[in-house]
């Protein structure tokens, strides 16, 4: 393993596959995970679709980008992996399953790999950190299945408008405030919900002009009025 440089480790220690184990613990474990700092420039892949992997990133800086990619270079954003969380455990379990993703650095990005199998095998000292680590990785997985469950909702909506609304209420209703920022750019969001960029700014300028909302690049407020009052 290349030595992890020490300011890294608080980023570690904030992630939730970490959660429970002190950097201490950390620091003596990731030697048994077989963990390798790798850096990545802005718009280069660390995994393309068809790669297969035996390991999970974990975001120590920067920000990397899960893309659907069809044939003719369409990209559809499925989720955005920020620093303290991973990717890639479903494929890194499965082994020999050939990524449909792709995962891509949208800045100057740090990825710390860790060998699942490490992860997932109890080591001979049956440490009572890497059996929390185990029972980690497995809620952070079902908390991203609630995740993708959550997109589909709003993508799975008729209509441009109706996708807008479903996921700007689901922020609104998250970060528990109706003025809130949101993660993507005005394609990325686009390519999150699966709708033509120019017809979804269309659509956000409809909603401001019927007074449904205002917005300021990623900044969104949500009129307190029901779109029942402004009929």
């Amino acid at each position: 393993m290349n030595t992890i440089k020490p300011e890294y480790i608080n980023i570690i220690a904030s992630s939730k596959l970490f959660d429970g184990i002190s950097s201490d613990e950390i620091e003596g474990l990731l030697p048994c995970l077989s963990a390798i700092e790798q850096n990545y420039k802005k718009d280069s892949y660390i995994y393309q679709m068809g790669d297969t992997t035996t390991k999970i990133g974990l975001v120590i800086s920067g920000c990397v980008h899960l893309v659907k990619e069809d044939y003719w270079g369409n990209h559809t954003i499925l989720s955005e992996v920020m620093p303290g969380e991973f990717f890639g455990e479903a494929y890194a379990c499965l082994k020999t399953e050939s990524l449909t993703i792709s995962c891509v650095a949208t800045e100057p990005t740090t990825i710390l790999f860790l060998d699942i199998q490490k992860i997932i095998t109890i080591c001979t000292s049956a440490c009572s950190f890497h059996t929390r680590l185990i029972q980690n990785l497995m809620m952070v997985i079902a908390q991203k299945n609630v995740l993708l469950t959550q997109k589909l909702d709003h993508i799975s909506k008729r209509s441009t408008r109706d996708k807008l609304l479903s996921y700007l209420s689901a922020q609104a209703t998250k970060q528990h405030s109706n003025t809130f920022t949101i993660p993507f750019n005005r394609q990325q969001l686009a390519d999150y919900l699966s709708v033509d960029r120019s017809a979804m700014s269309n659509e956000l300028c409809k909603l401001r002009d019927q007074g449904l909302l205002t917005f300021q690049k990623n900044s969104f407020t949500l009129s307190q009025l029901s779109m029942t009052e402004l009929d």
